[in-house]
This record gives C-alpha cells, structure tokens and sequence, in this order.
C-alpha cells in the first residue's frame, strides 16, 4: 500500500467527498444522504477499481484540478464535461492514469449536467459520519474540498505491466448517461396522494416544468402548473421515498431529494423509477423536465435493465485489469 498526495489546485462551485450514502439512519431521522446522480458515481468507482460504495469526489459547476505526486488511476464521470491531463485531452467515462505532477482538469458543460464525479483507485483519506463520508450540512458535517489543499490516498495502483496506454485502449460496456434530450423526460409511479386531486395526473403529464433557484439539497422546486385538493383534510407527515413528487401550499411542484426528511403535511402524488433519479440528481436551473406516468412493473424493468449494465461492467473492468496485471481496490463485485 503507497500514499499519494493529492494536491487540489482547482474546485467547482461545491465540491464535496461523497459515497452512496448512508445505511439505517433514516429511523434516527438522519437522512441517506449521498452522491446526487448515484448512477454516476457508481460507474466512476467501478471503473477506477473500486468498490461502488468507496469514497469519491463530486463537484457542482466550475472547474475541478487536482495533481498527484505518483502515478493514478482515476475515471471522470456525470456531466459532459472536458477533461484534460496536462493539457491534453482525455476521455471521460474511462479508465484513466494520471502521471506524477501532471494536472488533471475536469470542466463540466452546465448546459447539459449539473455534477462531475472523480474516482480515485484506494481509499481517500476523510471524516466518516455514521458510516459514510457523505456531508450533511444540518448535521455540521460539510465535508467540503478546498483549492489549495493536499487529499491524501491510500492506493495498491503501481501501473500496469506495460507502458502507460491511451484510455481507448479499454473496451469495456460503460453505461454512459445521456444527457442530449430537452426537456428531460422523467419517469414517474402514481403514489396514494393522487386520489386526492382530481385530474392531478392529466396537468403532470401535458406539462413541461423548470427547475428554480430555489432548488436545494432536500429538493429541486419546479415552476409548472399545479392542482392542490380540493378540502383542506390535514395529511399526517410520514417518510417518504427520494423522488417523491409534493405538492406544498404554493403553486410549485417539488420533487424531494437524497436530503429530504417528512412530508410536512403535503401530498405526495407520485414517485420518480429509480432509473430516473441520476436526471434529476444531474438537473440545475433553468432545466426543463417532463413527467412519463408509468406502472411499477415497468418502473422495476427499468432499474433491473440499469443493474444488469452496471453488473456487466464491474465484471469487466475486473477481468481488463487482472489481464494487465492489477488487481482492483477493495473490489467486491454484485453478485459475489
């Protein structure tokens, strides 16, 4: 095992140590927490040679740099963005080594993402809360990376058994997100509150929504028609699934994220397929989405559909690798 200083000589807007949050706190009213496009970062650790659940970066917006003092091997994913290693261009959604003192720049395109994510080969060094490196501001765990600070890491990568290759070189099945279509199209399983506003469905479906500044960690706020029910019966606050589609007393749409706690006393009308959330995790300002109503069985093929890639993949980069002679991080292939 070797330490690996990582010197950050650029950040986004917020840049963050992040994982997949966190496991069975929600009954101690401590949310998930987690990376926000979780498909992203998945990909990002698997296809540096980690575990899906090791501990990563993500940055929103602006500019991420960083610069190892020894030879990496990373992989950039989320967003489209330009990634660059000294200057250089290099591909994203790929493995990549990173040279000794080369710099590695990573700018996403707001346009078309909102979030990047840079995996690491090992173990990053940093702060745990409840078993997860992921922030949560309310619990005064921010978690925050600096420009100008050192992340040290803790790696097994010492190069492959031949000279240093172009990422092409790897032809492995990447599940790459896409991000072309406008508006976004989000699927979406009718929840119990529907019943409670007559045509409620109809309005969501023929609409097309905006993602406000407004938005935050609990939730992104959309401006779009709405329809509120039509007594005033209190609705006890209950926990809810991440995705869930609230309507609050104002005439906006909110579709609760990785940090949100009860429902307030509004009503839920349905719940965003989990094979749509990395979307919603990807979506900034200004960001136009639709909604697809769609029953569970097809909401669950499609989460099987995205599994099954993910899977394929982690086999994959295990076999390139040990056929180049290393043995990935901590690797524990799903399914094993």
């Amino acid at each position: 095992m070797t330490t690996v200083a990582l010197d950050v000589t650029g950040t986004g807007w917020v840049t963050t140590f992040q994982d997949l949050g966190r496991r069975g706190t929600e009954r101690r009213g401590v949310p998930t927490g987690g990376a926000a496009d979780q498909h992203s970062a998945t990909v990002a650790n698997l296809l540096a040679g980690n575990s899906r659940d090791a501990t990563l970066i993500e940055s929103l917006g602006g500019e991420l740099a960083l610069v190892p003092d020894a030879d990496v091997l990373l992989a950039v994913t989320g967003a489209p963005a330009r990634v660059t290693v000294g200057g250089a261009p290099a591909s994203g959604w790929s493995p990549l080594v990173v040279p000794a003192g080369q710099e590695i720049r990573v700018r996403p395109d707001m346009g078309r993402g909102t979030r990047v994510y840079l995996a690491v080969n090992g173990a990053l060094a940093t702060r745990t809360l409840l078993g997860s490196a992921a922030p949560d501001a309310r619990m005064g765990f921010g978690q925050p990376v600096t420009a100008g600070s050192r992340v040290l890491l803790e790696t097994e990568f010492r190069g492959f058994r031949r000279q240093l290759f172009e990422p092409p070189l790897f032809r492995l099945p990447v599940p790459v997100a896409r991000f072309d279509e406008d508006p976004w199209v989000v699927d979406v399983v009718a929840a119990h509150g529907v019943r409670a506003i007559p045509g409620i469905r109809d309005v969501i479906e023929g609409a097309t929504y905006v993602v406000t500044p407004r938005s935050d960690h609990v939730g992104l706020r959309l401006d779009g028609p709405v329809r509120h029910p039509d007594d005033d019966t209190e609705i006890v606050s209950h926990g809810v699934p991440v995705g869930s589609l609230q309507i609050p007393h104002a005439d906006e749409l909110i579709v609760l994220g990785r940090y949100r706690s009860l429902t307030a006393g509004y009503p839920v009308v349905g719940v965003a397929s989990r094979a749509s959330l990395p979307l919603l995790g990807q979506a900034g300002p200004g960001r136009r989405l639709r909604f697809r109503w769609v029953d569970r069985e097809t909401s669950l093929r499609h989460v099987a559909r995205r599994e099954a890639e993910v899977d394929l993949l982690g086999r994959a980069v295990s076999g390139a690798f040990g056929a180049l002679g290393f043995t990935p991080f901590a690797s524990s292939l799903p399914g094993d």
